[in-house]
């Protein structure tokens, strides 16, 4: 009963915590950092996007880890006679198959792009194109695909009426912008995202939220192919994802669990945004990567300082014993 008590405990506090800070985030993000971000750069604001969905269970897991585990093996008697309440049990069973559930996100989303690239291979053949490191490839599809598919190991494809549809220059400048999403790591983002979709799915801003990092991350993209080439180089692009949208079949749009199109999951109603944001990134060739640079270091300082901080505070006997007497209050609240 003591091992099955505190596994209870642990995983009912994991489902609790996890849902408390989801609502948060989401409150917060629709609240104020939504519009307080809109003059951030999209590679920063995708950053945090990316923080703030998983702020919510890595926050759950460190309290587990640094004060609930710690303070019931510290503090509650082996020979506890203490049961598991009908309530505690249905809080972590929910608990056990949100976790199950993630794991068979996750793993869907791997087989899903396996088989989908085993597809697109076998009516694809392989080319080199200048300035591109990844395997690449030529494929026979309806959709103008231009994408990098693939978390671990990725493949870059495009569809054959591209290359006849594109100029040079807007074919370079479309690589470009994959190549941003190379450098962010986006199709593992984006495969985790999928795989951890939690209580913030059930609310309308959790799901803004998702999209809002799908759009950023496009956005970023975009910036990055802009800075890397010459002052031309975004309005290439502009025109080249005018006309790839010109070319998309009404009502088609391939499944992409583990990959990302240069077209953006959400061409409705943002391909115009994006391209205006171009001619503005051409005109004003700004370079805001020392403000993500500036970003990526605030938030690993930040996550340092939390890790040490728990670290001393799951340190101090008053603090676990405190947290073993809110466990003793929950598990009597709960019969």
């Amino acid at each position: 009963m003591y091992a099955l008590l505190g596994l209870c405990l642990a995983l009912a506090t994991l489902l609790t915590i996890n849902a408390l800070a989801a609502c948060a985030v989401a409150g917060l993000w629709r609240g104020l950092l939504a519009k307080w971000t809109r003059v951030w750069s999209a590679n920063a604001r995708s950053r945090l996007l990316f923080a703030l969905r998983f702020a919510p269970f890595a926050l759950a897991l460190l309290f587990v880890a640094a004060l609930i585990v710690p303070s019931y093996l510290r503090y509650e008697p082996a020979a506890t006679a203490e049961a598991v309440s009908l309530k505690l049990a249905v809080l972590a069973a929910v608990s056990i198959m949100g976790l199950a559930l993630a794991a068979w996100r996750g793993l869907m989303a791997w087989l899903t792009t396996r088989r989908l690239i085993a597809d697109w291979l076998r009516h694809a053949e392989p080319i080199t194109l200048p300035n591109v490191a990844l395997p690449t490839f030529r494929v026979a599809h309806k959709f103008p695909v231009v994408a990098v598919v693939g978390a671990l190991r990725p493949r870059l494809f495009i569809a054959q009426q591209l290359f006849d549809a594109l100029s040079p220059v807007e074919l370079s400048a479309a690589l470009a912008h994959e190549r941003g999403h190379l450098a962010a790591r986006d199709n593992l983002k984006r495969t985790l995202l999928r795989a951890c979709r939690d209580v913030l799915m059930i609310v309308p801003a959790g799901r803004a939220l998702d999209r809002a990092w799908a759009e950023s991350a496009e956005a970023a993209a975009d910036e990055h192919a802009a800075q890397t080439g010459d002052s031309a180089t975004a309005l290439d692009l502009a025109s080249a994802l005018i006309k790839i949208a010109r070319l998309i079949p009404t009502g088609t749009q391939p499944t992409m669990p583990a990959g990302a199109f240069l077209i953006g999951e959400f061409a409705d109603g943002n391909l115009a945004w994006r391209v205006e944001r171009l001619a503005q990134l051409a005109g004003a060739q700004t370079n805001r990567r020392k403000y993500a640079h500036t970003f990526g270091v605030s938030f690993w300082a930040c996550a340092c300082a939390l890790l040490l901080a728990l670290s001393f505070i799951a340190a101090d006997a008053r603090v676990l014993a405190a947290t073993h007497a809110m466990l003793e209050y929950i598990v009597g609240a709960l019969r």
